[in-house]
């Protein structure tokens, strides 16, 4: 039996860069998925508003009044882009999605503490604004959203999410795979060629763009690197990322997961203090900054994943970035590094598609999460639906 439904996914990353959409057909025939990426677009935040997300992520105080303010003014954001992309790619016989699958934007990560000294399991907190009854009352459409809540309450990191998308769409039969998700923080997730589900294996491994755009920010007031020709046109200064590569973090066991609370503008001051008192010159703390990016995914695979990778795909942002790319197929060898576009999954708004996937699985009332990456104690559906 086949079953066909259309949907948006909507998500900002943490990078908050604006909001990623994605109209998507899936269509599911004895139970393997496949999924048609329609049309694709990033909607920019208006700028006061982008600046009051990265506020509150950086830690700035807000009265509750705000912060409840902010929540609705970034589901307002949310769902006039899911007006938006469905306007412009209007379907045969005005054809209507069928739900919203809305991660939000996070604003807020803290994961598991581990064991306290009552012996009880101290949950971790992840914090999404946008939310999706304001979503689905603007909209009229059926509306999935809070998709981290149920593996939090189970223990886990509810962090990488997207590996159930990897795991359904990108497996192989006969190569090991990684896919290498590099937005403002780094994720990979690990394939075995078996395809069996609970042996994906998948954590938040690195910083990914966010210290690299923070710095170009700040260093020559652009947005980000584009393509990487700042990083390209200085050198890179190994004494200090061996240093940075010491950070607890990277060597901790996974599961595991990261934000900008410990990738934040204060982390950065330090390295960029530290570049000075080296003397780099900007072009040489953007390539430096970018190769310890690339050291840092290169070592989490060399420590943690259970075989080393046939091939490694990249998505997110950090894919477009042509010097980051080229260090890493320097790094990973003799891994193939490509794009998931060459694997036919969008690296672009592959993300935006996975909470399309994740709220299909929460309607059809199966389990989003991969326990075996998240650390939590158990499968659980993941979502809550607003209608």
């Amino acid at each position: 039996m086949q079953n066909s439904v259309l949907a948006v996914g909507l998500i900002s990353g943490t990078s908050v860069d604006g909001i990623d959409a994605a109209l998507v057909e899936i269509t599911e025939q004895d139970e393997k998925l496949q999924v048609r990426l329609i049309a694709g677009h990033t909607f920019d935040y208006e700028p006061n508003l982008r600046a009051e997300i990265l506020a509150v992520c950086a830690g700035e105080p807000r009265a509750i009044a705000q912060f409840c303010e902010l929540d609705d003014r970034i589901a307002v954001a949310f769902a006039q882009a899911a007006i938006a992309i469905i306007e412009q790619n209007p379907q045969p016989k005005d054809r209507k999605p069928n739900f919203i699958g809305s991660h939000g934007q996070t604003v807020f990560h803290r994961p598991p503490l581990g064991i306290d000294a009552s012996g009880k399991t101290t949950l971790g907190y992840s914090v999404q604004l946008g939310r999706g009854a304001v979503i689905a009352e603007l909209t009229g459409i059926k509306t999935v959203s809070d998709f981290r809540v149920a593996d939090i309450e189970r223990g886990g990191h509810a962090a990488p999410l997207v590996p159930m998308l990897d795991w359904l769409l990108l497996t192989h039969a006969t190569e090991n795979r990684a896919c290498q998700n590099i937005g403002g923080i780094s994720n990979v997730c690990y394939l075995p060629a078996s395809g069996t589900q609970d042996l994906v294996f998948g954590f938040d491994n690195a910083p990914g763009n966010v210290l690299i755009d923070m710095a170009t920010q700040k260093l020559f007031n652009l947005p980000f690197d584009d393509g990487g020709q700042l990083a390209s046109q200085g050198n890179f200064y190994l004494p200090l990322i061996e240093s940075w590569l010491q950070q607890e973090f990277f060597h901790t066991p996974p599961p595991k997961s990261t934000g900008r609370e410990l990738f934040s503008p204060s982390y950065l001051e330090h390295c960029l203090e530290q570049c000075q008192q080296a003397q780099l010159s900007n072009y040489d703390i953007l390539a430096t900054l970018t190769e310890f990016t690339a050291r840092v995914i290169a070592l989490s695979y060399r420590q943690f994943l259970p075989k080393f990778p046939d091939r490694v795909l990249l998505c997110g942002g950090g894919c477009r970035n042509r010097y980051l790319v080229e260090r890493l197929r320097d790094l990973l060898a003799p891994a193939a590094v490509m794009s998931t576009d060459d694997a036919g999954v969008n690296a672009d708004f592959k993300e935006a598609i996975a909470f399309v996937v994740l709220g299909y699985l929460k309607l059809q009332k199966r389990s989003g999460n991969l326990p075996s990456v998240t650390g939590a104690k158990g499968s659980v559906e993941l979502g809550r639906v607003y209608e």
